[in-house]
Protein backbone atom coordinates (compact mmCIF):
# COMPACT_ATOMS: atom_id res chain seq x y z
CA UNK A 1 0.00 0.00 0.00
CA UNK A 2 3.40 2.34 0.51
CA UNK A 3 3.76 2.36 -3.25
CA UNK A 4 0.31 3.46 -3.89
CA UNK A 5 0.10 5.99 -1.32
CA UNK A 6 3.72 7.23 -2.47
CA UNK A 7 1.89 7.75 -6.10
CA UNK A 8 -0.82 9.28 -4.81
CA UNK A 9 1.07 11.76 -2.79
CA UNK A 10 2.75 13.18 -5.45
CA UNK A 11 -0.56 13.49 -7.94
CA UNK A 12 -2.26 15.65 -5.39
CA UNK A 13 0.93 17.64 -4.89
CA UNK A 14 0.77 18.48 -8.62
CA UNK A 15 -3.09 18.96 -8.56
CA UNK A 16 -4.21 22.98 -9.04
CA UNK A 17 -7.55 23.49 -7.96
CA UNK A 18 -8.15 26.79 -8.96
CA UNK A 19 -10.35 25.51 -12.23
CA UNK A 20 -13.35 23.32 -11.28
CA UNK A 21 -15.56 21.01 -13.77
CA UNK A 22 -19.43 22.02 -12.94
CA UNK A 23 -20.16 18.72 -11.80
CA UNK A 24 -17.80 19.55 -8.43
CA UNK A 25 -20.21 21.12 -6.99
CA UNK A 26 -23.35 19.01 -8.34
CA UNK A 27 -21.93 15.84 -6.39
CA UNK A 28 -23.30 15.07 -3.57
CA UNK A 29 -20.19 13.57 -1.29
CA UNK A 30 -22.03 12.67 1.38
CA UNK A 31 -22.84 9.04 -0.12
CA UNK A 32 -21.01 5.95 0.66
CA UNK A 33 -20.90 4.82 -2.87
CA UNK A 34 -20.22 7.32 -5.90
CA UNK A 35 -19.49 6.47 -9.52
CA UNK A 36 -18.36 8.86 -11.93
CA UNK A 37 -18.49 8.04 -15.39
CA UNK A 38 -16.71 9.97 -18.86
CA UNK A 39 -14.73 9.51 -21.97
CA UNK A 40 -11.21 9.70 -21.58
CA UNK A 41 -9.65 13.19 -20.70
CA UNK A 42 -12.74 14.91 -19.04
CA UNK A 43 -11.31 15.48 -16.50
CA UNK A 44 -12.66 12.84 -13.78
CA UNK A 45 -9.21 12.27 -12.13
CA UNK A 46 -8.54 16.14 -11.88
CA UNK A 47 -11.96 16.20 -10.19
CA UNK A 48 -11.57 13.84 -7.58
CA UNK A 49 -8.14 14.84 -6.47
CA UNK A 50 -9.41 18.39 -6.17
CA UNK A 51 -11.79 17.36 -3.95
CA UNK A 52 -9.39 15.53 -1.54
CA UNK A 53 -7.48 18.49 -1.54
CA UNK A 54 -9.76 20.53 -0.64
CA UNK A 55 -11.28 18.48 2.11
CA UNK A 56 -8.65 16.21 3.54
CA UNK A 57 -5.21 18.50 2.94
CA UNK A 58 -1.99 17.50 0.58
CA UNK A 59 -0.88 14.45 2.57
CA UNK A 60 -4.23 12.63 3.95
CA UNK A 61 -4.19 9.15 5.99
CA UNK A 62 -7.83 8.82 6.47
CA UNK A 63 -7.98 8.80 2.21
CA UNK A 64 -5.96 7.13 -0.42
CA UNK A 65 -6.70 7.75 -4.40
CA UNK A 66 -5.59 4.36 -6.65
CA UNK A 67 -5.84 3.28 -10.01
CA UNK A 68 -6.57 -0.18 -10.97
CA UNK A 69 -4.24 -0.28 -13.79
CA UNK A 70 -1.40 0.00 -11.28
CA UNK A 71 1.09 -2.80 -11.11
CA UNK A 72 0.13 -2.87 -7.74
CA UNK A 73 -2.77 -4.60 -8.14
CA UNK A 74 -0.93 -7.64 -10.78
CA UNK A 75 -0.48 -9.27 -7.13
CA UNK A 76 -2.49 -8.04 -4.63
CA UNK A 77 -6.57 -7.77 -4.78
CA UNK A 78 -8.49 -4.97 -4.27
CA UNK A 79 -10.72 -6.07 -1.61
CA UNK A 80 -7.26 -6.37 0.60
CA UNK A 81 -6.41 -3.23 -0.46
CA UNK A 82 -9.47 -2.07 1.70
CA UNK A 83 -9.90 -4.22 3.78
CA UNK A 84 -6.32 -3.18 5.28
CA UNK A 85 -7.58 0.68 4.48
CA UNK A 86 -10.40 0.36 6.89
CA UNK A 87 -8.41 -1.28 9.26
CA UNK A 88 -5.66 1.51 9.19
CA UNK A 89 -8.04 4.29 10.15
CA UNK A 90 -9.12 4.85 6.11
CA UNK A 91 -12.41 6.70 5.51
CA UNK A 92 -12.65 7.76 1.70
CA UNK A 93 -11.10 4.93 -0.91
CA UNK A 94 -11.21 6.59 -4.74
CA UNK A 95 -10.62 4.07 -7.40
CA UNK A 96 -9.83 5.28 -11.08
CA UNK A 97 -9.83 3.56 -13.87
CA UNK A 98 -11.99 -0.12 -12.53
CA UNK A 99 -13.01 -0.95 -16.09
CA UNK A 100 -9.32 -2.31 -16.43
CA UNK A 101 -9.92 -4.62 -13.30
CA UNK A 102 -11.74 -7.64 -14.01
CA UNK A 103 -13.52 -8.14 -10.94
CA UNK A 104 -13.97 -4.92 -9.77
CA UNK A 105 -17.91 -4.39 -9.34
CA UNK A 106 -17.73 -7.69 -7.08
CA UNK A 107 -14.84 -6.51 -4.85
CA UNK A 108 -16.59 -3.02 -4.51
CA UNK A 109 -20.19 -4.43 -3.32
CA UNK A 110 -17.57 -6.71 -1.22
CA UNK A 111 -16.07 -3.07 0.53
CA UNK A 112 -19.28 -1.91 0.57
CA UNK A 113 -21.43 -4.14 2.42
CA UNK A 114 -18.77 -5.68 4.68
CA UNK A 115 -17.47 -2.13 5.70
CA UNK A 116 -20.17 0.25 6.18
CA UNK A 117 -17.95 2.74 7.85
CA UNK A 118 -16.16 3.26 4.28
CA UNK A 119 -16.86 5.55 1.71
CA UNK A 120 -16.05 4.80 -2.12
CA UNK A 121 -15.73 7.17 -4.97
CA UNK A 122 -15.16 5.27 -8.17
CA UNK A 123 -14.23 6.19 -11.60
CA UNK A 124 -15.10 4.42 -14.77
CA UNK A 125 -15.18 4.92 -19.20
CA UNK A 126 -17.96 6.53 -20.39
CA UNK A 127 -18.40 3.11 -22.07
CA UNK A 128 -18.80 1.25 -18.42
CA UNK A 129 -22.49 0.21 -17.49
CA UNK A 130 -22.34 -0.72 -13.62
CA UNK A 131 -25.54 -2.73 -13.73
CA UNK A 132 -23.55 -4.90 -15.72
CA UNK A 133 -20.75 -6.03 -14.24
CA UNK A 134 -20.78 -9.30 -12.01
CA UNK A 135 -22.07 -7.64 -9.19
CA UNK A 136 -24.77 -4.78 -9.63
CA UNK A 137 -23.98 -1.44 -7.75
CA UNK A 138 -26.78 0.10 -9.36
CA UNK A 139 -29.10 0.14 -6.67
CA UNK A 140 -26.19 1.16 -4.60
CA UNK A 141 -24.05 3.50 -6.18
CA UNK A 142 -24.89 6.96 -7.15
CA UNK A 143 -24.00 7.67 -10.80
CA UNK A 144 -22.62 11.18 -12.11
CA UNK A 145 -21.58 11.41 -16.10
CA UNK A 146 -18.73 14.07 -16.79
CA UNK A 147 -18.82 15.22 -20.34
CA UNK A 148 -16.21 17.41 -21.73
CA UNK A 149 -16.15 21.56 -20.92
CA UNK A 150 -19.13 23.76 -22.30
CA UNK A 151 -18.11 26.77 -23.87
CA UNK A 152 -19.27 28.32 -20.36
CA UNK A 153 -16.50 26.08 -18.56
CA UNK A 154 -13.64 26.84 -21.54
CA UNK A 155 -14.11 30.91 -20.98
CA UNK A 156 -13.64 29.88 -17.24
CA UNK A 157 -10.80 27.92 -17.84
CA UNK A 158 -8.90 30.62 -19.78
CA UNK A 159 -9.43 33.11 -16.60
CA UNK A 160 -11.43 35.23 -19.69
CA UNK A 161 -14.89 34.98 -17.90
CA UNK A 162 -16.71 33.08 -15.13
CA UNK A 163 -20.53 33.80 -14.78
CA UNK A 164 -22.90 30.70 -13.57
CA UNK A 165 -24.87 28.45 -15.97
CA UNK A 166 -28.41 29.48 -17.21
CA UNK A 167 -30.84 27.91 -17.83
CA UNK A 168 -32.39 26.85 -21.18
CA UNK A 169 -35.43 29.19 -20.40
CA UNK A 170 -33.96 31.80 -19.19
CA UNK A 171 -31.37 31.82 -22.32
CA UNK A 172 -34.82 31.39 -24.45
CA UNK A 173 -36.58 34.31 -22.26
CA UNK A 174 -33.91 36.39 -21.72
CA UNK A 175 -30.97 36.18 -24.36
CA UNK A 176 -30.78 39.57 -25.67
CA UNK A 177 -29.97 40.88 -22.05
CA UNK A 178 -27.36 37.95 -21.24
CA UNK A 179 -25.81 38.32 -24.57
CA UNK A 180 -25.77 42.48 -24.05
CA UNK A 181 -24.42 41.86 -20.57
CA UNK A 182 -21.28 39.35 -22.34
CA UNK A 183 -20.39 41.03 -25.39
CA UNK A 184 -19.68 44.47 -23.75
CA UNK A 185 -16.80 42.73 -21.49
CA UNK A 186 -15.53 40.06 -24.48
CA UNK A 187 -15.38 40.06 -28.13
CA UNK A 188 -17.27 36.21 -28.15
CA UNK A 189 -17.17 35.46 -31.33
CA UNK A 190 -13.27 34.40 -31.51
CA UNK A 191 -13.41 32.66 -28.88
CA UNK A 192 -16.40 30.45 -29.74
CA UNK A 193 -14.30 29.75 -32.77
CA UNK A 194 -11.27 28.60 -30.78
CA UNK A 195 -13.44 26.37 -28.49
CA UNK A 196 -15.22 24.52 -31.26
CA UNK A 197 -11.40 23.90 -32.24
CA UNK A 198 -9.79 22.74 -29.30
CA UNK A 199 -11.98 23.62 -26.20
CA UNK A 200 -13.77 20.10 -25.65
CA UNK A 201 -11.49 18.40 -23.16
CA UNK A 202 -9.66 20.28 -20.57
CA UNK A 203 -6.09 18.68 -21.85
CA UNK A 204 -6.10 21.17 -24.28
CA UNK A 205 -4.31 22.85 -21.99
CA UNK A 206 -0.75 20.73 -22.34
CA UNK A 207 -0.42 22.40 -25.85
CA UNK A 208 -2.96 23.90 -28.39
CA UNK A 209 -0.87 22.53 -31.01
CA UNK A 210 -0.62 19.31 -30.47
CA UNK A 211 -4.20 18.59 -29.13
CA UNK A 212 -6.11 17.62 -32.34
CA UNK A 213 -3.67 14.76 -33.47
CA UNK A 214 -4.04 13.77 -29.19
CA UNK A 215 -7.45 13.93 -29.49
CA UNK A 216 -7.47 11.40 -32.30
CA UNK A 217 -5.21 9.34 -30.73
CA UNK A 218 -7.27 9.28 -27.39
CA UNK A 219 -10.30 7.86 -29.37
CA UNK A 220 -7.97 5.54 -30.93
CA UNK A 221 -7.27 4.09 -27.10
CA UNK A 222 -10.88 4.29 -26.32
CA UNK A 223 -12.09 1.78 -29.37
CA UNK A 224 -8.79 -0.47 -28.82
CA UNK A 225 -8.54 -1.03 -25.41
CA UNK A 226 -11.57 -0.02 -23.08
CA UNK A 227 -13.99 -0.63 -25.65
CA UNK A 228 -12.99 -4.76 -25.62
CA UNK A 229 -12.12 -4.43 -22.05
CA UNK A 230 -15.97 -3.16 -21.14
CA UNK A 231 -17.77 -4.86 -24.22
CA UNK A 232 -15.67 -8.58 -24.63
CA UNK A 233 -15.43 -7.94 -28.41
CA UNK A 234 -13.04 -9.75 -29.91
CA UNK A 235 -10.12 -7.52 -32.01
CA UNK A 236 -11.55 -7.81 -36.06
CA UNK A 237 -14.70 -6.50 -34.30
CA UNK A 238 -12.47 -3.44 -33.09
CA UNK A 239 -11.26 -2.71 -37.15
CA UNK A 240 -14.70 -2.75 -38.24
CA UNK A 241 -16.23 -0.48 -35.27
CA UNK A 242 -13.07 1.71 -36.60
CA UNK A 243 -13.95 1.66 -40.03
CA UNK A 244 -17.78 2.35 -39.39
CA UNK A 245 -16.48 5.81 -37.43
CA UNK A 246 -14.41 6.70 -40.55
CA UNK A 247 -17.50 6.59 -42.19
CA UNK A 248 -19.13 8.38 -40.26
CA UNK A 249 -16.66 10.87 -39.65
CA UNK A 250 -16.53 11.41 -43.50
CA UNK A 251 -20.58 11.78 -43.62
CA UNK A 252 -22.08 13.47 -40.89
CA UNK A 253 -24.76 14.61 -40.12
CA UNK A 254 -26.36 12.24 -42.41
CA UNK A 255 -29.42 9.42 -41.80
CA UNK A 256 -27.90 6.77 -42.40
CA UNK A 257 -29.30 3.98 -44.46
CA UNK A 258 -28.68 0.77 -42.34
CA UNK A 259 -28.33 -1.88 -45.25
CA UNK A 260 -26.16 0.11 -46.98
CA UNK A 261 -23.90 1.00 -44.29
CA UNK A 262 -24.13 -2.46 -43.04
CA UNK A 263 -22.19 -3.71 -46.43
CA UNK A 264 -20.02 -1.07 -46.32
CA UNK A 265 -18.49 -2.13 -42.92
CA UNK A 266 -19.32 -6.04 -43.83
CA UNK A 267 -21.44 -7.03 -40.72
CA UNK A 268 -24.97 -7.99 -40.04
CA UNK A 269 -27.49 -5.18 -39.62
CA UNK A 270 -27.24 -6.32 -35.81
CA UNK A 271 -23.94 -5.98 -35.60
CA UNK A 272 -23.95 -2.41 -36.51
CA UNK A 273 -26.26 -1.12 -34.76
CA UNK A 274 -24.69 -2.79 -31.88
CA UNK A 275 -21.16 -0.64 -32.61
CA UNK A 276 -23.02 2.36 -33.51
CA UNK A 277 -24.64 2.23 -30.00
CA UNK A 278 -20.37 1.40 -28.54
CA UNK A 279 -19.71 4.38 -30.64
CA UNK A 280 -22.34 6.55 -29.06
CA UNK A 281 -21.64 5.45 -25.33
CA UNK A 282 -17.85 5.80 -25.97
CA UNK A 283 -18.91 9.66 -26.91
CA UNK A 284 -17.40 9.23 -30.31
CA UNK A 285 -20.80 9.87 -31.87
CA UNK A 286 -24.00 11.13 -31.15
CA UNK A 287 -27.69 9.93 -32.10
CA UNK A 288 -30.63 10.98 -32.60
CA UNK A 289 -33.82 9.22 -32.11
CA UNK A 290 -37.86 10.44 -32.75
CA UNK A 291 -39.74 10.96 -29.63
CA UNK A 292 -42.46 8.44 -30.64
CA UNK A 293 -40.09 5.72 -30.77
CA UNK A 294 -37.95 4.18 -27.58
CA UNK A 295 -34.26 3.85 -27.57
CA UNK A 296 -32.61 0.41 -27.52
CA UNK A 297 -29.40 -0.92 -28.51
CA UNK A 298 -31.44 -2.02 -31.93
CA UNK A 299 -32.93 0.81 -32.62
CA UNK A 300 -32.14 2.35 -35.98
CA UNK A 301 -30.95 6.30 -35.29
CA UNK A 302 -32.67 9.16 -37.34
CA UNK A 303 -29.50 11.07 -37.75
CA UNK A 304 -25.90 10.72 -36.71
CA UNK A 305 -23.52 13.46 -35.51
CA UNK A 306 -19.63 13.32 -34.54
CA UNK A 307 -19.52 13.44 -30.03
CA UNK A 308 -18.10 16.71 -30.38
CA UNK A 309 -17.28 19.46 -32.48
CA UNK A 310 -13.08 19.32 -31.51
CA UNK A 311 -13.53 15.61 -33.18
CA UNK A 312 -14.95 17.53 -36.57
CA UNK A 313 -11.51 18.88 -36.52
CA UNK A 314 -9.64 16.09 -35.63
CA UNK A 315 -11.01 13.98 -38.51
CA UNK A 316 -11.04 16.21 -41.56
CA UNK A 317 -8.75 15.23 -43.74
CA UNK A 318 -8.65 18.76 -45.08
CA UNK A 319 -8.68 20.59 -42.40
CA UNK A 320 -11.46 22.74 -42.72
CA UNK A 321 -14.94 20.67 -41.85
CA UNK A 322 -18.18 21.57 -42.77
CA UNK A 323 -19.59 24.86 -41.01
CA UNK A 324 -23.08 23.69 -40.99
CA UNK A 325 -21.82 20.37 -39.44
CA UNK A 326 -19.99 22.11 -37.01
CA UNK A 327 -23.17 24.12 -36.04
CA UNK A 328 -25.10 21.10 -35.46
CA UNK A 329 -22.67 19.26 -33.84
CA UNK A 330 -22.13 22.01 -31.41
CA UNK A 331 -25.93 22.36 -30.52
CA UNK A 332 -26.63 18.89 -30.28
CA UNK A 333 -23.85 18.08 -27.96
CA UNK A 334 -24.18 21.19 -24.97
CA UNK A 335 -27.82 21.03 -25.30
CA UNK A 336 -27.46 16.92 -24.55
CA UNK A 337 -26.43 17.54 -21.31
CA UNK A 338 -29.25 19.40 -19.85
CA UNK A 339 -31.91 18.52 -21.54
CA UNK A 340 -33.59 15.97 -24.05
CA UNK A 341 -32.66 16.10 -27.82
CA UNK A 342 -34.54 14.46 -30.27
CA UNK A 343 -35.00 14.40 -34.18
CA UNK A 344 -37.65 16.21 -35.70
CA UNK A 345 -39.28 16.09 -38.93
CA UNK A 346 -39.88 19.98 -39.45
CA UNK A 347 -36.81 21.20 -38.07
CA UNK A 348 -33.09 20.53 -36.42
CA UNK A 349 -33.89 19.36 -33.31
CA UNK A 350 -36.44 19.10 -31.07
CA UNK A 351 -35.99 19.74 -27.40
CA UNK A 352 -37.42 18.71 -24.34
CA UNK A 353 -40.85 17.88 -26.60
CA UNK A 354 -41.59 21.08 -26.68
CA UNK A 355 -38.90 23.58 -29.08
CA UNK A 356 -38.08 23.19 -32.25
CA UNK A 357 -34.84 24.14 -33.41
CA UNK A 358 -33.07 25.46 -36.93
CA UNK A 359 -29.54 25.96 -36.82
CA UNK A 360 -27.77 27.93 -39.21
CA UNK A 361 -25.78 31.14 -39.62
CA UNK A 362 -26.81 34.81 -39.19
CA UNK A 363 -28.27 35.08 -42.40
CA UNK A 364 -31.12 31.91 -41.69
CA UNK A 365 -34.36 33.41 -42.98
CA UNK A 366 -37.62 31.82 -40.31
CA UNK A 367 -39.51 30.34 -43.63
CA UNK A 368 -39.08 26.58 -41.81
CA UNK A 369 -40.16 27.42 -38.59
CA UNK A 370 -43.29 29.90 -39.74
CA UNK A 371 -46.20 28.49 -37.95
CA UNK A 372 -44.75 26.57 -35.44
CA UNK A 373 -45.19 27.24 -31.70
CA UNK A 374 -41.80 27.59 -29.16
CA UNK A 375 -40.00 27.34 -32.45
CA UNK A 376 -36.45 29.43 -32.62
CA UNK A 377 -33.48 30.20 -34.93
CA UNK A 378 -30.01 29.04 -33.17
CA UNK A 379 -27.54 31.45 -35.13
CA UNK A 380 -23.76 31.66 -35.70
CA UNK A 381 -21.78 34.59 -36.31
CA UNK A 382 -24.37 36.79 -34.11
CA UNK A 383 -23.02 38.71 -31.09
CA UNK A 384 -26.85 39.79 -29.78
CA UNK A 385 -29.79 38.52 -31.09
CA UNK A 386 -33.48 39.50 -31.70
CA UNK A 387 -36.91 37.95 -30.76
CA UNK A 388 -36.78 34.10 -31.63
CA UNK A 389 -33.32 34.46 -32.99
CA UNK A 390 -30.85 33.70 -30.47
CA UNK A 391 -26.70 33.59 -31.05
CA UNK A 392 -25.56 30.10 -31.21
CA UNK A 393 -22.48 30.36 -29.09
CA UNK A 394 -25.17 30.95 -26.06
CA UNK A 395 -25.98 27.84 -25.80
CA UNK A 396 -22.99 26.92 -24.42
CA UNK A 397 -23.76 28.34 -21.27
CA UNK A 398 -25.98 25.90 -19.90
CA UNK A 399 -23.39 23.95 -17.73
Amino acid sequence: MEALYTVFYQQLNKTNTQFKRYLYKKINWDNRLISLLGARGSGKTTLLLQYIKENYGKAPQKTLYASLDHIWFSGKSLYELGKSFVQNGGELLVLDEVHKYATWSREIKNLYDGFPELKIVFTGSSILEISKGEADLSRRAVQYFLPGMSFREFLKCEKILDIEAYTLEQILTNHVEIAQNITSQIKILPLFSEYLQIGYYPYYLEGKESYLPKLAQTINAVLEFDLPTVEKIDFSSIDKVKKLLYIISTMVPFSPNITRLSQDVGVSRNSLLAYIHFLQKAQAIQTLQEKSKSFSTLTKPEKIYLGNTNLCYAFALSGKPDLGNIRETFFCNQLNVTETVEFSKETDFLINQKYHFEVGGKNKGREQIMGLPDAYLALDDLEIGFANKIPLWLFGLLY
